[in-house]
């Protein structure tokens, strides 16, 4: 079954309609925030690399909010173990059993701070949930829920005591992006507030839990012409191709920006795919799954200006078939 026109107008105005309540507590980041539910309503994941104070934690909190969701904060350290993320089994003596004790991550929105700060072994407790939907602990398998979305976030400027996140973990996040500083305007409004401290800000619920695995089915149903897909297979293999790429883009890569694209589309009121959807999610969803070759990195090589090379050469379709 494919989106209706109908169908696609619904799905834009509740869009708009959670950006819009984000945006009171996130102020002058309309595309971060439509960043933000693009990656929940496409069932994946989001990477924030910025830097301290710029509004991650207000800005996971107020999207479980509108959702009328849980968020949990989990702040991840050196000395931080598997079991502290996804929860323990213990022994209860009245009853003679193991109880299984849940941790943080069974939350609607889960905010990971500072995530290359734990160890390895830590992060890799992220890898079945994020991708599966569950944890298992003693060999039996606990789900997480619906909607579920992992917000993590890494500190681009101290390098110092963290570990890198692997490849195979950067590939399950759907996007990466940065939230930035506010500019002049959103500035002031933020001072003018200063006497709320931020954990006492709430936005009120805009849709129901329920609502949103519901735009998530229905974001599936956008039509994607086979042009499209030849567009973003020949993005993904001229990555792999690239002379300053030791690493491209995976096939879960291309799935991704096939699913954000559906999903931006219907954001947008649209039932079908365009290029622009995919150019204009290429960058967030594409450029941290690039391994750069070592003297390209050497050489001030950026993975996003990679991306924006391949997408001036490479030509997007110039017609479509009529859904």
């Amino acid at each position: 079954m494919t989106m209706t026109p109908e169908q696609a107008g619904w799905f834009s105005t509740t869009f708009n309609r959670l950006v819009g309540n984000v945006e009171q507590v996130i102020l002058g980041k309309t595309f971060v925030v439509r960043l933000s539910f693009a990656a929940l309503l496409s069932e994946g994941h989001l990477l924030l690399e910025d830097f301290p104070g710029t509004g991650k934690t207000s800005l996971a909190r107020a999207i479980a909010q509108s959702v009328a969701g849980v968020s949990s904060r989990i702040q991840f350290t050196p000395d931080l173990l598997p079991g502290d993320i996804t929860g323990v089994s213990i022994y209860d003596q009245r009853s003679g059993r193991f109880d299984f004790h849940r941790g943080p991550i069974f939350a609607n929105i889960v905010l990971a701070d500072e995530i290359n700060r734990a160890s390895p072994k830590t992060q890799s407790a992220l890898l079945e949930v994020m991708e599966e939907g569950h944890v298992t602990v003693d060999g039996t398998t606990h789900g997480v829920g619906s909607p579920f979305m992992v917000i993590a976030t890494q500190n681009p400027i101290e390098q110092a005591g963290t570990y890198r996140l692997p490849e195979a973990q950067l590939d399950r996040f759907i996007m990466k992006t940065s939230i930035g500083y506010p500019d002049h305007l959103s500035t002031i409004r933020i001072l003018e507030g200063a006497g709320t401290k931020a954990h006492e800000t709430t936005v009120p619920a805009v849709v129901s839990a329920s609502t949103i695995v519901e735009m998530a089915a229905l974001a599936r149903t956008v039509h994607v012409d086979p042009s499209i897909n030849d567009y973003i297979s020949r993005l993904v293999d001229a990555s792999r191709s690239a002379v300053e790429v030791r690493l491209g883009v995976s096939v879960r890569g291309a799935l991704s920006l096939v699913r954000a694209s559906k999903t931006l589309a219907a954001a947008s009121g649209r039932h079908y795919v365009i290029p622009d959807d995919v150019k204009l999610l290429a960058e967030p969803v594409l450029a941290h799954r690039l391994i750069l070759d070592a003297e390209a990195e050497f050489d001030g090589v950026t993975a996003l200006s990679i991306i924006g090379q391949l997408l001036i050469e490479t030509p997007p379709p110039s017609d479509r078939q009529a859904v």
